[in-house]
């Protein structure tokens, strides 16, 4: 009846997955990766295959001992009407969102009356565009954003995201009304509209509209996807959210070897032809120390620095002493440590640099591959940490990273890992190990140990200038008929060929935005995985700097102080990596089930799985409060304890799953 208070069923069980229902189309895959990046359970509807599964009130809910059960606590469709489903299955969508207070996200929508929006008053390219958070937004489910940001204009010569600008509806009970939550001015214009906002239908229901084109790479789209699945869930979902950066620095007391730029190699490191002079180490200054120091306190950011004692070693041998030594031990409280061998010996295969590139020396009666032994790799790891005693150094002793990350297979020439560096890690207690991201990018078992890869940030290890960083990068990127060594040629599926960078020019305009860009992907995907540089870095230009500088003013410009960079060293980077790994695979496996019922969050799952748990804030775990704060929530990975298949939260009153209105 008009005008009457609706009454309330009591609460009811929605499960913690979301219902993804895709057209193929990269805003709708935006989102699902999010999902996928959190540890967010999800089941995907593809529109385009003919056998897919068809939307209907028994598949969205059902009951469990007798009682009414959502089987989705939320809803992503492509649009307000998505081409391939049928009319039946929007109705069954509709009646499922209203009875279980289901939110629904639009990821790619036209602005319409359908929507909460008058028609657009700019539709167009919206690369560079200004786009400002209401109060709502920051207040609400983006509350971990500053409140601004721009949109991503990567290539001005084509358009990378396209959109509309428009109006909410007004005073029409009809269309219902709606709630900015992200506004943007059209580039090189005047005319400001919605990007996103909350449509309440006049049916009841919710949803998110957003109406600019996205993939799950843009800048923008990154910014907002967490925000996006704390609203659809109302902050209550399985998975965590965080951001990382940490940045290893290898080789400290070591020189680098430098590229030579008239040879287009790297003398010493056995890929020059005869006839090439040699060139200069690079190794770091005692000045190169103190800037490193004044840095990070300016920049609230801490290095791991990764050391080889040998170099400090000779060093002081042939001059009595080394300033270097010297300044790095006066502040080595400022770093953190990690050894790195002691003189950076190639721990594989035993190496043959009698052909250009190199490859592994085999038995000549076997045939079989000839392998560094166990007892010169223990001697590599047992012999830096003597040092590290004998100097007072703050070392983790079960972490590692070899040289080149030597003794893990390293394809071409060496397929399978080094047994006999297996063996050690095992005798040595190491847990966890570094790999190359590059080359490989899952965690994994190397014996006892957990091997996490690393990405390395592209300002190679070789140089210290700017002019050999852009003639090295010319060499890698540029074809042989523009004087490079044609690898893009060659690997077109992961290199694009480039015209040749200015040297004095090209570091700035070229180089530093592409990692930039590359970093803060990593940064934004929920990727603990460290980052890797060398300390030739940290010399002479100091390359890595503006950088790193470019990073943290990009991030910190755009997300407030609640949502840190996370800076975990090698050991806790990888327990994360192994948390997500062990999460994934339970739920693949059909081994985990969650839901929220009122005010009670419920997950099951085998007892020792760490269970990616978020909720809002006041959530209660037994006595005391759950979770760490991050992004305005409280987020954590619970172990559910042995003898044990459950994990229960109290959520505060405020935040209850509502019960749905009748009448």
């Amino acid at each position: 009846m008009p005008g009457s208070a609706a009454a309330e069923d009591p609460a009811k069980r929605v499960d913690l997955r979301v219902l993804v229902i895709s057209d193929g189309g990269p805003s709708v895959a935006a989102i699902r990766r999010q999902l996928d990046l959190e540890g967010v359970p999800a089941t995907e509807i593809d529109l385009t295959r003919a056998d897919r599964t068809h939307v209907t009130a028994d598949f969205l809910a059902d009951q469990v001992n007798g009682e009414p059960r959502g089987r989705f606590q939320a809803v992503v469709v492509p649009n307000d009407a998505p081409s391939g489903l049928q009319s039946d299955e929007r109705l069954a969508l509709q009646a499922y969102e209203k009875s279980f207070h289901i939110r629904q996200v639009l990821a790619y929508s036209y602005p319409s009356a359908a929507v909460g929006l008058t028609p657009p008053s700019y539709s167009g390219p919206l690369d560079g565009a200004s786009a400002s958070l209401t109060s709502a937004a920051t207040a609400g489910p983006f509350n971990y954003l500053r409140g601004g940001f721009t949109v991503q204009d990567a290539d001005p010569a084509i358009t990378e995201t396209y959109g509309y600008l428009a109006d909410p509806v007004v005073n029409n009970p009809y269309v219902g009304s709606f709630d900015p939550l992200v506004t943007a001015t059209a580039p090189g214009g005047t005319a400001t509209g919605v990007l996103a906002g909350v449509h309440h239908t006049s049916d009841g229901r919710e949803q998110l509209v957003l109406t600019f084109s996205a993939n799950g790479y843009q800048a923008q789209a990154r910014y907002l996807a967490h925000g996006v699945v704390t609203w659809m869930t109302r902050g209550i979902h399985l998975g965590q959210y965080r951001n990382y950066l940490s940045v290893h620095v290898d080789d400290i007391f070591v020189g680098d070897g430098r590229w030579s730029i008239p040879g287009d190699c790297t003398p010493g490191s056995g890929d020059c032809p005869a006839g090439v002079p040699d060139t200069t180490p690079i190794r770091m200054s005692v000045a190169d120390v103190t800037h490193a120091v004044d840095w990070q306190r300016a920049n609230d950011y801490q290095f791991d620095f990764l050391y080889n004692a040998e170099g400090s070693d000779l060093a002081t041998e042939l001059n009595g002493s080394d300033p270097l030594t010297t300044a790095l031990l006066a502040a080595q409280d400022e770093f953190r440590w990690v050894n790195h061998t002691y003189s950076h010996e190639f721990l594989g295969c035993v190496q043959d640099f009698t052909v250009i590139p190199w490859r592994c020396k085999t038995d000549p009666a076997t045939g079989r591959t000839q392998y560094v032994s166990q007892a010169q790799i223990t001697e590599e790891i047992t012999k830096n940490l003597a040092w590290a005693d004998q100097h007072g150094l703050a070392v983790r002793r079960d972490e590692l990273v070899s040289g080149e990350h030597s003794g893990t297979r390293i394809l071409p020439q060496q397929p399978d890992d080094n047994p006999n560096f297996v063996a050690a890690l095992t005798q040595n207690g190491l847990r966890w190990v570094g790999l190359d991201a590059s080359r490989e990018t899952g965690a994994r078992q190397i014996g006892a140990a957990t091997a996490v890869p690393r990405h390395p940030i592209n300002v190679f290890y070789n140089v210290a200038t700017v002019r050999e960083e852009v003639d090295e990068y010319n060499w890698i990127y540029t074809s042989r008929a523009d004087g490079g060594s044609g690898i893009c040629e060659d690997h077109p599926d992961t290199t694009t060929c480039i015209k040749p960078l200015d040297l004095n020019t090209g570091f700035q305009s070229h180089i530093l935005p592409t990692i930039v860009t590359t970093t803060l992907g990593f940064a934004l995907a929920n990727d603990p995985r460290p980052h890797y540089v060398h300390q030739a870095n940290l010399a002479e230009d100091r390359l890595i700097y503006p950088v790193l500088e470019a990073v943290l003013s990009a991030y910190r410009g755009v997300f407030a102080a609640n949502t840190p960079l996370v800076n975990p060293r090698l050991a806790d980077a990888g327990a994360v990596l192994a948390d997500q790994d062990a999460w994934r695979a339970a739920v693949n496996a059909g081994q985990v089930s969650g839901y929220v019922r009122g005010d009670t969050v419920t997950v099951q799952a085998p007892a020792g799985l760490a269970v990616p748990m978020t909720a809002p804030t006041g959530t209660q775990q037994g006595a005391t409060a759950f979770g760490a704060a991050y992004a305005g929530e409280r987020s954590s990975f619970e172990a559910i304890p042995a003898g044990q298949n459950e994990l229960v939260l109290t959520l505060p009153a405020a935040s209850a799953w509502p019960a749905a209105a009748v009448g």
